[in-house]
């Protein structure tokens, strides 16, 4: 349909029925002049506000469910005219510091010259009770922000990109957003979370970049390099990179073959000839620093010279038996042996193999001989954890090496390293390259450090395969735990974990009218599976369990997508468990108070990171701002960051990692086949403390236990811990 066949239709933007920050696409509801009851309309749309006049070209259409609806082309905002619109239009959330409380006492005031007020003469603003300096200042500011946000969304809706990043390209770039984005926009991708290459050469397109340039061919390489980097690689062979750019830049290898000079000369990728017949290793600059560095420090580590005071082994296991009134078995004596005995070591095992028994012996024997120990996990469940374990202080690593984004980074380094004669990292095999690497800047070389981790679990969430790769390199004594211990042996999660882990298929069966904790539920159709999941989470656990229902019960599924993925099953509980109307909707989520949320990146600022859990405490429409409850204290976010947040009534399986919960809900289906592998499947078992109930089938099950094929993480941190010293 031309714009000249198109009809014009104009009112008063009186309610938001639904509105996608991520597409634009909105309902709204228009008081039309001649209209007798709201028009709804429907279409994409900049920031809509409620007061303000909307003029719009489209078509009437009827809908099936919704009736007769006009259908949005095109769309023109201006700022409302009538006292009734400009209260409204204030009263919307729009400028932070004005609710429909204050908006009402301002236009009360004001009357139609409020917006020239707040435009022309701010001070004025003082007249009105409860307007102080400060809030003057928060309503200026805002104001002068939503203007120049209005016209950064208009530019950037024009050249394809979504208006939910039109704030936060404003609050990155400020006045000089659109012409940074005229000119490069792929700095958009690095620059901003949530931008990745596609959209930013989506706008690169409609600037008219050509296709073939070489910017664009230096930025879809690093875009595949990142996306290779959060499967887990810490480098990828050089055929796979060009072949993958290939793929995705619609692009000739020889074009790539020169982007990847110019970003190897730039230092901004790394590349390492293997030798024949071997590929090419190329790797984010990061990436490369973090493996290289880390083989180094660790071997030097490993060659120090021990600086404690010589202890007798065999009279300090003798004496430590006595004082925790225990027997050790075999393992753990060579454990604590190889422990005391040595610079580095690796205990690894499942859960009921007595891991926290060998970290408490040596706690105790060290404790005797005046060192200074230190305990720390990659997350703050897990630190908890190793803390109420041991009755020791224990930290996560990033508190541990005092990270500070004020300071620019972590205080902890080689030139003011720790203080510690003893080091032991529990949940170790959740550390990767990165982590791993800033952890050993800052152990002192005479320092002892011992690794504690189930190696069998899925690897750390970000690149590398650290723990594994340093047991398989032989360099350091690593103590493989396998017994199930006595009290272990009750628990059927620890015994089918163990099964599992052997290739077995867990024992599920349980005597009629007893309590068990570990169930399996057969299902075999995706949307009674999510029937079922709702009805054990809200229900029949919390009845039969006393369990809290959002506190206590979490759901970890294989995958994001589908009906059983974490989106749906999200979308579901939260429903079952936290309906309601309110709340603030961003990114396709909605979120209101009492709603169970994850972190899901690294936000050093606040001190919140990747995959921590916590509670919605308030949501404050007029400030523009949550709070949530995280286990120790509350963290507030800004409207704007609420991308940093996503629902956690379900999270994923590689999420869950280093987190213990009293219950969890698994479902487990063929259509999840990508994803049946055993060490997930394992992960997921033993991340439930009291209960664990699998609802799916049992195929899907098998497929999974018979699986250990485990996908290959591109990494050369075995090869270079086993280099020879001198080597290069």
């Amino acid at each position: 349909m031309t714009e000249a066949n198109l009809t014009d239709l104009q009112g008063l933007l009186e309610h938001i029925t639904y509105f996608n920050e991520e597409t634009g696409y909105a309902i709204i509801k228009v008081k039309v002049s001649g209209h007798k009851d709201l028009v709804a309309c429907v279409g994409n749309l900049i920031h809509p506000t409620p007061g303000e006049i909307v003029a719009m070209k489209g078509e009437w259409t009827n809908h099936e469910k919704y009736g007769r609806q006009f259908r949005i082309v095109t769309c023109e905002t201006k700022t409302p005219a009538s006292v009734y619109g400009v209260q409204k239009y204030l009263g919307s959330g729009l400028i932070k510091g004005i609710g429909p409380v204050m908006a009402k006492r301002i236009v009360g005031k004001f009357g139609r010259k409020t917006l020239e007020i707040i435009e022309n003469k701010t001070e004025r603003l003082k007249e009105i009770p409860g307007i102080g300096e400060g809030r003057i200042a928060m309503i200026r500011k805002a104001w002068n922000e939503q203007k120049e946000i209005r016209t950064v969304m208009l530019f950037l809706q024009t050249h394809g990109v979504s208006v939910g990043f039109a704030a936060k390209i404003f609050k990155q770039y400020g006045r000089e957003a659109i012409k940074i984005v005229q000119e490069n926009p792929y700095r958009l991708a690095a620059d901003i979370f949530g931008i990745g290459f596609i959209t930013a050469d989506r706008i690169a397109e409609k600037l008219g970049l050509p296709k073939e340039s070489l910017v664009r061919a230096e930025a879809g390489l690093l875009y595949v390099l990142n996306q290779l980097a959060e499967q887990g690689h810490v480098y990828v062979p050089e055929p796979l990179l060009i072949q993958e750019a290939m793929n995705i830049l619609g692009i000739e290898a020889g074009l790539i073959a020169a982007a990847l000079e110019n970003l190897t000369a730039a230092r901004t990728i790394a590349v390492e000839n293997r030798g024949d017949p071997e590929p090419r290793a190329i790797y984010g600059l990061p990436f490369y620093l973090a493996e290289s560095q880390t083989a180094a420090r660790l071997k030097v580590l490993i060659a120090a010279p021990k600086q404690i005071r010589k202890i007798d082994t065999d009279k300090a296991l003798a004496w430590v038996q006595e004082q925790l009134a225990i027997a050790l078995a075999e393992k753990q004596i060579e454990a604590v042996r190889t422990a005391v005995e040595n610079k580095v070591m690796i205990i690894t095992g499942g859960p009921g193999t007595g891991k926290t028994t060998i970290i408490n012996a040596i706690l105790k024997i060290y404790g005797t001989v005046r060192t200074k120990i230190l305990l720390a996990a990659p997350t703050g469940r897990a630190a908890k954890k190793m803390a109420e374990a041991t009755g020791w202080e224990a930290r996560t690593i990033h508190r541990l090496l005092e990270f500070s984004p004020l300071k620019g980074g972590f205080q902890k380094h080689e030139h003011s390293p720790l203080d510690c004669d003893i080091l032991i990292i529990d949940e170790a095999s959740m550390i990767d390259i990165m982590l791993m690497n800033q952890l050993l800047k800052a152990v002192p070389p005479r320092a002892t450090m011992i690794l504690v981790g189930d190696v069998n679990q899925l690897p750390s969430v970000g690149p590398g395969n650290v723990l594994k790769d340093i047991i398989s390199a032989g360099v350091a004594p690593v103590v493989e735990l396998r017994e199930i211990f006595r009290q272990a042996k009750e628990s059927s999660i620890i015994v089918n974990a163990h099964r599992i882990n052997q290739g077995l298929l867990p024992e599920v069966e349980t005597t009629p009218g007893s309590l068990s904790d570990f169930y399996f539920i057969h299902q075999e159709e995706a949307e009674k599976v999510l029937a079922t999941v709702l009805t054990m989470v809200k229900e029949r656990i919390p009845k039969r369990f006393h369990l809290h229902a959002v506190n206590d019960i979490q759901v970890l599924s294989p995958m994001n997508r589908g009906v059983v993925g974490v989106t749906n099953l999200n979308a579901a509980l939260q429903e079952a468990l936290n309906p309601g109307e309110g709340g603030i909707s961003r990114g396709g989520n909605t979120f209101r108070n009492r709603d169970k949320v994850m972190q899901i990146r690294n936000n050093y600022d606040k001190e919140v990171f990747n995959g921590d859990i916590g509670r919605i405490f308030h949501v404050d429409a007029e400030g523009q701002e949550l709070k949530v409850h995280f286990d120790d204290r509350f963290v507030t976010y800004d409207f704007s960051e609420l991308d940093e947040l996503v629902p956690a009534y379900a999270v994923t399986v590689h999420k869950s990692q280093g987190s213990e919960y009293p219950a969890v809900v698994i479902p487990l289906l063929t259509q999840h086949y990508m994803m049946l592998q055993r060490n997930l499947v394992y992960t997921a078992v033993t991340r439930g403390r009291k209960l664990v109930v699998v609802i799916g089938t049992k195929k899907a099950l098998a497929i999974a236990v018979k699986n250990n094929k485990q996908q290959q993480r591109y990494s050369l941190l075995k090869e270079r811990l086993q280099m020879p010293a001198a080597a290069r």
